[in-house]
């Protein structure tokens, strides 16, 4: 057989070819790593490491875990690729393990995060998307599908659970590092006398804010889908939640907070989402705004991870719901199309940001 690689690939190396087919399988096998921490989750491994003081070796991660002992040998191949350690090894926590432990003050709790997003009604889109593609185009598609994933999520109450259990733990990490302080983030609500809260689920935003900024007024609104409100107590947390349709009317306040909403929505449903908060809010010069947490796609340009993390986000969500993460250019448009003055871009929250939008 002739070797022509030359006419087609130019002067490439044997050693060149054999290492782009490593990367090439690397990528093909890429969801198992996803898999394999959607396993150790499951089973509850980081929580086990950390009640064995943050260091637990597979024999007594069998032990606690009750595993069948027969099972030894293939999770010492799961903690081999997920630590990158000897097989035989006593396996620790790292921070991003850490994140995954809910225990009070040794983690972060959002093992619900991991789980929700590696669930399988997220993850089988993604085994259709060359279908997608080739379907003809639809209209409105990013409503119909996130109302369609609304409906998944009321119908099907495992998936629901675990959906709205991811955006309380992430709810909560994120208005800690807020309410904390200390990237300047406790300025979002300075001045403010009262707030409301569109969508988020069972809000664990809302209540964080009641609690650390007393001066925002007790009676801060949640906005959220009638299902939603139906299975919250009443007086939860200080906040009062209310039954509404965001895409018609938004409840009077100083500031509307839209964490985690807008990206799950086309430009359109945007707008005319951002119209009624402007709506809603006080004059810029009495300190109105909209405060959006979302992607920023690009906002990292020095950290080619994190602009990594964004793209695969926007795919997901191609797939999931059709709408877009969006770059600046993306948003401003979005802004000034909802008949907003201005904004400010702050980069608080690592691959996300927060964006203040002004009437």
């Amino acid at each position: 057989m002739d070797d022509n690689r030359g006419s087609s690939l130019g002067t490439v190396t044997d050693e060149e070819l054999l290492q782009a087919q490593a990367e090439l399988w690397n990528h093909v096998f890429a969801y198992t790593k996803s898999m394999s921490l959607r396993c150790a989750v499951e089973l509850g491994i980081p929580e086990a490491v950390h009640r064995r003081g943050g260091s637990a070796p597979v024999s007594d991660l069998i032990a606690d875990l009750c595993l069948p002992p027969s099972r030894a040998p293939y999770l010492r191949r799961l903690m081999r690729l997920l630590a990158h350690a000897e097989p035989d090894a006593a396996y620790g926590l790292t921070l991003l393990s850490r994140l995954l432990v809910s225990a009070p003050g040794a983690g972060q709790g959002l093992s619900p995060f991991a789980l929700a997003m590696l669930h399988p009604i997220v993850v089988s889109p993604s085994m259709s998307l060359a279908s997608w593609f080739r379907a003809a185009d639809g209209t409105g598609e990013a409503r119909v599908a996130f109302a369609a994933l609304w409906a998944v999520a009321k119908e099907d109450r495992e998936f629901g659970a675990a959906f709205n259990d991811a955006m309380a733990c992430d709810g909560r990490f994120v208005m800690d590092l807020i309410v904390r302080g200390d990237r300047g983030a406790g300025d979002l609500f300075r001045g403010l006398t009262s707030l409301v809260d569109v969508g988020g689920g069972s809000g664990s935003a809302a209540k964080a804010i009641a609690a650390a900024f007393p001066h925002v007024n007790a009676a801060s609104w949640r906005l959220e889908l009638p299902h939603v409100v139906a299975s919250v107590p009443p007086g939860d947390g200080g906040v009062e939640f209310v039954a509404g349709d965001m895409f018609e009317h938004v409840p009077k306040a100083d500031a509307v907070l839209l964490k985690w909403i807008l990206h799950g929505w086309g430009d359109e449903e945007c707008v005319r989402i951002l119209r009624r908060c402007r709506e809603a809010i006080s004059t810029r010069e009495a300190g109105g705004r909209v405060i959006v947490m979302d992607l920023v796609v690009g906002s990292c340009p020095a950290d080619a991870r994190a602009t990594e993390t964004q793209l695969l986000w926007d795919v997901m969500m191609m797939g999931v719901v059709g709408s877009p993460e969006r770059d600046e250019r993306e948003w401003s448009k979005i802004f000034d199309d909802a008949g907003f003055s201005g904004y400010k871009i702050l980069p608080l929250l690592g691959i996300r940001s927060v964006i203040e939008v002004y009437p």
